[in-house]
């Protein structure tokens, strides 16, 4: 059945003044320039709101318009885009050359923000630092040093906050330095999505799984985040990241959070986060001794990636030959509390794997005693895949009878919630709608400080590790799913990785 999508306008929002640092870098002309151009043709943005590109090039506000048309092209749907609206959405866009590091430009800027057009509500001021974590503490010292930095000003901080927890830190007391906590912004565009917010509907909203989401009745969970793509032109970023620093520590601990989580007391931003970092302070440490047995680190080889071959990643361009850079990692991690003692979550992600989806398996436990004959089929316990993209769905997987006369026959059915069919239309991205969130002042799906510090807290002894064991990468060819030790992570304990789930669609 259909559910048609009631028609509501979006929420008006207060005008507002979007500076976003690194305005011509890959981030901001993939996702946040066409993100903000969809809200506005969402009637979201208001009017007398600018955006204001910065960066070193020297470019002029005419060049850099001409930049974000061509992005809206590339990034954008055509059918999303109207000529009229994007007029006027780059008529809202401003440029002004600045370099984080000196005082170049910095007069320029705060001479625009400190101008805005005749007759304008006051403004939201919002910085996006879409740059170098390295510069988010220089850049703010600059905003106060001008006189940016006022009261009512938010700050938004892109992934990944350090690469352990002492730069971590550093990085939250230079910018705490400048913005007090309710004003900075910790964005991990995984909690933006539509399924993954549905993650708590479908827990809290609905009396048939919250009874059962517990170590009684749930064998494992699985989580994979895959890519398909190499290192593109990140590859100088990415060899002194890799995947655990790049997706685990952030995307992959965010999702077993809330996964994981009680029942916040309400929908309240602090409430949520309290719940969260409950779950980040009983993950159970992975020792030394258990490095070999619960992760698994893979680097990819040349090989064929939907049809077409690629390159291995000590070939792609700006990556050292001899570089120790995993691409994929695999782990067993456990929650030691009351609700999950003893349920295994395995997290996997990686690049150059056969699929881009992600994706959750809550795996049942299977039922106690059956009272079917032999021949009536196997039993399957139930699962319940959560699919955060492509293909957006809640699917529940149940034993049901065949139809027709043969006897008791039974196979496995799925229920399935198919966002697309259920509801039609379009739907808001990841980045719209936190983008919007920050003009709001909600920072429910925002990390907090906490947060970034604890998961780093968990993630650092496996990195010492690793370096500790000397150990290069294990080799996995393009388009497969990982190395053959990622296989045995999990089949060691009687399970196996759910890749039977995924639709031809996704490759």
């Amino acid at each position: 059945m259909s559910y048609p999508r009631p028609t509501v306008a979006a929420p008006a929002l207060p005008p507002f003044d979007y500076t976003v640092f690194g305005g011509t870098g890959d981030l901001a002309l993939r996702k946040l320039l066409p993100a903000l151009y969809l809200r506005d043709k969402a009637g979201q943005v208001a009017e007398g709101s600018r955006i204001i590109g910065v960066s070193r090039s020297p470019l002029s506000r005419g060049d850099f318009r001409a930049k974000a048309e061509q992005a809206i092209r590339d990034h954008v749907p055509a059918d999303e885009r109207d000529t009229a609206l994007v007029a006027r959405f780059l008529e809202r866009l401003d440029y002004v050359p600045v370099n984080a590091t000196t005082d170049e430009g910095w007069s320029e800027l705060a001479e625009l923000l400190n101008t805005p057009p005749s007759g304008r509500e006051p403004a939201v001021r919002i910085f996006y630092l879409a740059t170098s974590p390295s510069l988010f503490g220089p850049t703010c010292d600059q905003l106060r040093a001008f006189g940016l930095a006022i009261p009512d000003s938010r700050v938004v901080l892109e992934k990944p906050i350090g690469r352990d927890l002492a730069s971590a830190q550093a990085i939250n007391d230079q910018v705490g330095a400048v913005f007090s906590e309710p004003q900075i912004y910790r964005i991990d565009h995984y909690l933006g999505k539509e399924t993954v917010q549905n993650l708590l509907a479908l827990r809290f909203g609905n009396s048939l799984f919250e009874p059962l989401w517990n170590a009684d009745h749930i064998d494992h969970v699985q989580i994979t985040v895959a890519e398909t793509v190499g290192v593109e032109e990140r590859g100088g970023y990415y060899d002194q990241s890799g995947a655990l620093r790049d997706m685990v520590q952030n995307h992959l601990l965010q999702l077993v959070c809330l996964v994981g989580m009680e029942c916040p007391i309400s929908l309240a931003q602090e409430s949520v986060r309290d719940e969260k970092l409950k779950v980040l302070r009983s993950l159970k440490a992975i020792g030394a001794d258990e490095i070999g047995s619960c992760t698994v680190r893979g680097q990819y080889r040349a090989g064929a990636v939907a049809g077409g071959a690629v390159p291995g990643y000590l070939d792609e361009p700006g990556i050292p030959s001899s570089s120790g850079t995993e691409t994929f990692v695999a782990l067993k991690l456990e929650i030691d509390n009351w609700r999950w003692a003893g349920v295994p979550f395995y997290l996997r992600s990686g690049k150059r794997l056969p699929a881009k989806m992600s994706e959750i398996v809550i795996q049942f436990r299977p039922i106690r005693h059956s009272i079917f004959p032999q021949g009536a089929g196997e039993l399957q316990a139930n699962r319940l895949i959560v699919r955060l993209q492509p293909d957006e769905s809640i699917r529940l997987h149940l034993m049901t009878k065949e139809p027709g006369p043969g006897g008791m026959r039974l196979r496995p059915a799925a229920l399935n919630l198919s966002f697309a069919q259920t509801f039609g239309g379009r739907f808001p991205d990841a980045y719209e709608r936190l983008l919007m969130d920050v003009v709001r002042g909600n920072s429910t799906l925002f990390m907090r400080r906490d947060e970034v510090e604890a998961a780093w807290q968990w993630a650092e002894p496996i990195l010492d590790g690793w370096a500790a064991r000397h150990e290069m990468p294990k080799p996995y060819i393009a388009g497969t799913w990982g190395p053959s030790q990622s296989i045995a992570l999990i089949e060691r304990d009687g399970r196996t990785w759910h890749d039977d789930e995924i639709p031809a669609a996704a490759f």
